[in-house]
């Protein structure tokens, strides 16, 4: 009895439940490839109404190369797909679900062999070991090479620079020689005399310089600190040196001095305005002063010579680099730094490529 309700039980769920019938077919075009090729698989339904193929999978070994349309023949249903495998070895296609009017029916599994392909390596012909092939440049791989550019090009423009500067401070300073304290009175007079101050208003700077000419004079000459004593110091300290036949001179210079400071200071402190012909007159006061203050005695090889004429010294003329000159410079110096590291860039791109010795296969 219960082996009887066992086989009623299996005919009745055998076609409910997940059959194999005619309605669905399996086949391959081969089922021996070798690795890389690719074969056909193909599912036959015989059914086109409420038919649900799912996607085809749980395949290992194996892998799907195209899925195509399905197509319909003779009231069937026709799905195929192109299969290759890369490893050698039997892969199964397993068992697929196909839906069938709510119905789930299970395709047959299937066997495929793969094999590898048999190589005679005895009728190969042998050929060299191929270097390795290089790889597109890129900025990385000569990056180094410009970084070191740059910092050559920047010393290079660096000194360039501040030997240009060098040059332009060092020429254009005055050379002048030191002169005997005579001989500057003289030329600082004549300097003076060419700017033209009290001709321009300006009274109170011409009355200063004209002063410190004088004061200069006497310290230099005279050794006396004429810079730093007010006027009423400088007269006592002459009349004192006079007095001891320290210098030459007489008391009409002295007073001349005197006058002399005191007008300048007039006009330095007290905003007076003298006459052109009051400043005319202090002018030669000033020359009749240098003329008339003299050391007592004079050794010989001294710094001060009235019978030398006096020597105007101006400033040597020295051109300065022009701009266009400075910019030629640059790029001269520009270039030669360009092509030294393009020098260095290729020499090591060279020592880079030479290839070893390729042997040949034995």
């Amino acid at each position: 009895m219960k082996h009887k309700l066992f086989y009623i039980f299996f005919l009745l769920t055998l076609p409910i439940s997940y059959a194999q019938s005619s309605m669905v077919k399996i086949e391959a075009d081969t089922t021996n490839i070798r690795i890389g090729e690719q074969f056909e698989y193909k599912i036959t339904i015989s059914e086109t109404e409420n038919v649900i193929i799912p996607k085809l999978g749980n395949l290992k070994g194996l892998e799907v190369i195209d899925s195509l349309k399905i197509d319909t023949i003779n009231s069937k249903l026709i799905k195929k797909y192109k299969l290759t495998g890369f490893d050698s070895g039997a892969f199964y296609i397993p068992r697929q679900q196909i839906f069938i009017k709510n119905q789930a029916y299970l395709t047959d599994s299937l066997l495929i062999n793969i094999t590898t392909v048999a190589i005679d390596t005895t009728k190969i012909k042998k050929f060299p070991i191929k270097g390795i092939k290089g790889e597109p440049y890129q900025f990385d791989d000569f990056k180094i090479y410009v970084y070191w550019a740059l910092a050559i090009l920047l010393i290079a423009i660096s000194t360039l620079y501040f030997a240009l500067k060098r040059s332009d401070n060092s020429t254009s300073k005055t050379f002048i020689p030191k002169l005997a304290p005579y001989q500057e009175a003289l030329r600082n007079l004549k300097l003076l005399d060419e700017k033209l101050l009290w001709q321009n208003n300006k009274t109170k700077a011409y009355y200063s310089e004209l002063t410190d000419i004088v004061r200069n004079y006497i310290e230099r000459e005279l050794n006396v600190p004429a810079l730093e004593q007010t006027t009423n110091e400088l007269v006592d300290s002459l009349i004192d040196f006079s007095n001891s036949k320290s210098i030459v001179t007489d008391k009409e210079t002295i007073k001349k001095l005197k006058n002399l400071l005191q007008q300048s200071d007039l006009v330095k402190f007290a905003k007076s305005k003298p006459m052109a012909h009051e400043i005319e007159a202090d002018r030669n006061t000033t020359t009749h002063i240098i003329n008339n203050l003299k050391p007592s005695t004079t050794e010989e090889n001294t710094e001060t010579s009235y019978s030398k004429p006096v020597v105007i010294v101006q400033k040597p003329e020295i051109k300065n680099p022009n701009t266009i000159t400075k910019l030629l410079l640059i790029t001269i110096t520009l270039l030669i730094v360009t092509l030294i590291s393009f020098g260095i860039y290729k020499a090591i791109s060279l020592s880079n490529s030479i290839k070893q010795p390729v042997e040949n296969v034995q």
